[in-house]
């Protein structure tokens, strides 16, 4: 699957207040609404998932409410692949018991990966919860909701395969300027360690026609750049008979006109070929930025993982980026304290990672998840020995990253201008963005202020581990039709104003060492 956008100590949390208005024909009783709220943990593929959610309860009469409103529906689109995943679902679940039994109107509903995976559990532990509804099945939400708000009773349908391809549903996208674009869903590998090919199925590929049709009306509407998403993005086609397929779709992006940045999301190092660096170094609007799980750079490590590739033949594919793209930023996954893992095999991840030099890379403590291969294998890492060298690796990453930031002082860079991505921007009165290879710019506007969308050219004058900063006022600003439709939206009430930015990068502040992310 993906980094876990990645917190991968990751938590990406998006909030989204609606109300319904009409849902089954019954009309609400004048002047009453209904607010919801969507609460999203985990991977880009539950973040877009969400976006289908809100979009659904729209399309079913729904609308937005105020920000700080208690919510009549709260949904939670859940990840299941980290050790604290069910505590912290049962422990927000617990939080929303006094205002449910303070509001009869109040409904609860949980879908995603930790509901696919505990199923009756959830309404065993939760008794007040209304709805949980699985990975494969997000489009019957709005009717689970109205069926249990009738038979008041919980209603729990979760589906073993994939009803309907995500793409078909109503989506409401929470950026005018950026998209997620699903090509596949689903997993055919058996990673010991994973347990999202047992909850999103085997892979179901996009056909390549309707994937560009729907870039195409997202350019349309004024979106600039979209990130392909997939379980393993690079194994797409392998439903429809073509291996080099993702590569085909990625110089289909590049004949696109008015799309300016395509970006991908994560592709496998045993399925990476040599076609799909050829597509991103000739595609013009194919960003020369990567993300490649790497795991463990243990051999033994890697096997026991089932991960059907080795250090060598990883550092191999990133040694052929950078011939073919020098300017290539390129990061990862790595767990730490895998079942098994000895000192010398930690060392041999310290070793590649310092022939890869990372741009970024996201770190976990390996967690047992119950039914993995993993959670029973002997020799399961000591917690003190896995936070050890947890604290190594990020202190190793830290200075790498450090180190290559500041290889970028005094270039020049295009930035797509942000929404929310930097947490400090009101009080240092900069803006934030990104720049080409992906990394986090925060920059002093010009005389002109910048729209979200827009595109401003800057000088960076300081380097820090996981952000440039570019202290002169902008060299330049583009205005473009992505800033046209974010300026539009400010004037809809139901504008959602929600920042999809990537979680914060290395040693998560405090907070718990992150767990690994259950992706490739």
């Amino acid at each position: 699957m993906m980094p876990a956008r990645v917190a991968m100590a990751l938590s990406l949390v998006i909030e989204m207040n609606v109300t319904e208005m009409n849902v089954t024909g019954e009309s609400a009783r004048a002047g009453e609404s209904r607010t919801y709220q969507v609460r999203t943990y985990g991977c880009q593929m539950n973040v877009h998932d969400s976006e289908r959610l809100a979009g659904l309860l729209e399309d079913a009469g729904y609308v937005r409410a105020g920000d700080g409103e208690a919510a009549d529906v709260v949904v939670f689109n859940t990840c299941a692949v980290r050790e604290n995943a069910d505590n912290r679902l049962y422990g927000n679940l617990g939080h929303l018991r006094p205002a449910k039994d303070g509001n009869p109107r109040m409904q609860i509903a949980v879908g995603g990966c930790l509901a696919q995976k505990d199923q009756g559990e959830i309404v065993r532990r939760a008794p007040w919860v209304d709805v949980v509804f699985g990975t494969h099945n997000i489009g019957s939400l709005p009717v689970l909701l109205e069926r249990a708000r009738i038979e008041r009773e919980a209603q729990v349908e979760i589906k073993e395969s994939l009803e309907v391809f995500p793409s078909t549903l109503p989506t409401k996208r929470e950026s005018a300027y950026a998209a997620w674009v699903a090509i596949s869903v689903g997993c055919n590998n058996t990673c010991t360690f994973c347990i999202v090919p047992s909850l999103r199925g085997k892979e179901k590929d996009r056909r390549p026609g309707d994937v560009l049709g729907e870039i195409r009306t997202l350019v349309g509407q004024g979106v600039l750049e979209v990130t392909l998403l997939g379980q393993n993005v690079n194994t797409y086609g392998v439903e429809f008979g073509d291996r080099l397929a993702f590569g085909k779709l990625l110089r289909a992006c590049g004949e696109i006109d008015g799309l300016e940045r395509v970006r991908f999301t994560s592709p496998h190092p045993a399925a990476f070929t040599d076609d799909v660096i050829a597509a991103m170094a000739e595609t013009p609007n194919v960003m020369h930025q990567l993300h490649m799980p790497l795991q463990s750079g243990s051999d033994t490590v890697l096997k026991a993982m089932r991960r059907s590739y080795r250090a060598e033949r990883y550092l191999g594919i990133i040694e052929r980026v950078r011939a073919a793209m020098p300017d290539a930023a390129i990061s990862t996954d790595i767990i730490v304290g895998f079942p098994g893992e000895t000192e010398a095999d930690f060392q041999q991840t310290l070793d590649v990672v310092r022939a890869a030099r990372f741009a970024h890379a996201y770190t976990f403590q390996y967690s047992i998840r119950p039914g993995t291969p993993a959670a029973t294998m002997d020799a399961q890492v000591p917690k003190e020995v896995v936070q050890e060298r947890y604290e190594r690796l990020v202190a190793l990453q830290e200075e790498i990253s450090w180190e290559e930031n500041r290889r970028q002082v005094g270039q020049t860079v295009e930035v797509l201008v942000a929404e929310g991505e930097g947490r400090k921007d009101d009080t240092t009165r900069r803006l934030s963005g990104r720049a080409p290879d992906n990394r986090l710019v925060h920059f002093v506007p010009g005389a002109e202020r910048p729209r979200p969308g827009d595109m401003v050219r800057v000088e960076i004058t300081y380097a820090a581990p996981h952000h440039l900063v570019a202290d002169a006022p902008a060299l330049s600003l583009r205005r473009t039709r992505a800033g046209d439709a974010w300026e539009a939206r400010q004037g809809r009430p139901d504008s959602p104003g929600v920042m999809l930015g990537m979680p914060t990068v290395g040693r998560p502040p405090a907070v718990p060492a992150a767990q690994h992310s259950g992706c490739p």
